[in-house]
């Protein structure tokens, strides 16, 4: 923990963590693997910053003569929190869905993130006009999972896809050659709170150096270019959150890969969720089926006093935090 990240020692750690992620998701050579910090949040800003810094994306708003648009696909709690980082910070967001309308006549809420619109439905924009198209694969407070091929196919392929995938990721294989970047907290699957995995297309980093307005207002802890240069480490990463990492990714290398793990998530959440469908009486899940998130598993009981008895007899037996968010209650 109090190891030099200057010596030789902790530079083999940091080199084996990233060529070790890269074998498990067979990252390919043209993409960067980054360990930053400032967890997923952070890099809702960093997603906008360091797009809107780029080469192709500043040639290409200025062939438009107008500034692009930012798609935002709003599934949930965290891909909101990303559209209002972004429109706080200057960019023209064009929400291609905001959830889906509730059917449930007596909630405050007319928005839903209980399932997914039809793709005909989602209102991408056109490809000359968009910077980029983000997204967060797992919603962890509405149990909602995006399937990655349905994003992915339905956008143009000049089009950079962003996903923030901090609670799904190594829990399944991913194509990433199909992304533009991927960025993940690692405190969801892959270890200690610190250390942010952001995976970049190298084109994307980048920078036309005559053009200074291009990271005028792009901070140096949020700067990929300047963190893909310095190796990660242009100051001092978070070294432990990095090294038990590495040990994550080398663990998950001795299960047989992500593709292992996909299949043990599914076991463990059929578990579940066969169980909520054979006792449709006591158990109600509000996600859409298809969209269910094999991750984060949320579900209700007929009465907040039964829920209340559910957690705490699961408490008994050492399973604890099962309490739903406070803005949804329930199950989780």
């Amino acid at each position: 923990m109090e190891m030099s990240h200057r010596s030789k020692a902790y530079s083999e750690i940091i080199t084996n963590a990233e060529g070790t992620l890269r074998r498990v998701l067979s990252v390919p050579d043209n993409y960067s693997i980054l360990f930053m910090q400032g967890g997923g949040t952070g890099e809702f800003a960093a997603t906008y910053l360091n797009l809107f810094a780029s080469k192709s994306v500043r040639e290409k708003q200025s062939k438009l003569g107008r500034q692009l648009r930012c798609d935002y696909l709003v599934t949930g709690t965290w891909s909101k929190g990303g559209l209002k980082e972004v429109t706080r910070l200057g960019a023209i967001p064009n929400v291609v869905f905001n959830g889906i309308e509730s059917s449930d006549k007596d909630h405050c809420s007319a928005i839903a993130y209980t399932s997914l619109p039809p793709v005909p439905e989602w209102n991408l924009g056109k490809p000359e006009e968009t910077a980029y198209v983000y997204y967060c694969e797992n919603e962890t407070i509405h149990g909602l999972e995006t399937p990655s091929s349905l994003v992915l196919d339905a956008v143009d392929p000049s089009v950079p896809v962003i996903c923030d995938m901090s609670s799904s990721m190594l829990s399944h294989p991913v194509d990433v050659s199909r992304f533009g970047a991927i960025i993940a907290g690692a405190q969801k699957n892959m270890g200690p709170a610190g250390v942010t995995i952001v995976i970049v297309r190298k084109d994307l980093l980048e920078r036309d150096e005559s053009d200074k307005d291009a990271i005028q207002r792009l901070p140096s802890v949020l700067d990929w270019c300047y963190f893909d240069k310095a190796g990660s480490m242009p100051n001092t990463p978070p070294t432990f959150a990095i090294y038990v990492c590495g040990l994550v990714f080398k663990w998950v290398e001795t299960q047989g890969g992500v593709s292992a793990l996909e299949r043990l998530r599914k076991a463990r959440a059929d578990l579940v969720y066969n169980t909520i469908d054979a006792h449709p009486d006591f158990f109600s899940g509000p996600v859409d089926k298809r969209y269910r998130s094999a991750m984060n598993l949320v579900f209700n009981l007929p009465t907040p006093e039964l829920e209340a008895e559910f957690i705490a007899r699961a408490a008994k037996r050492n399973m604890i935090q099962l309490k739903g968010h406070r803005s949804l209650g329930g199950i989780r």
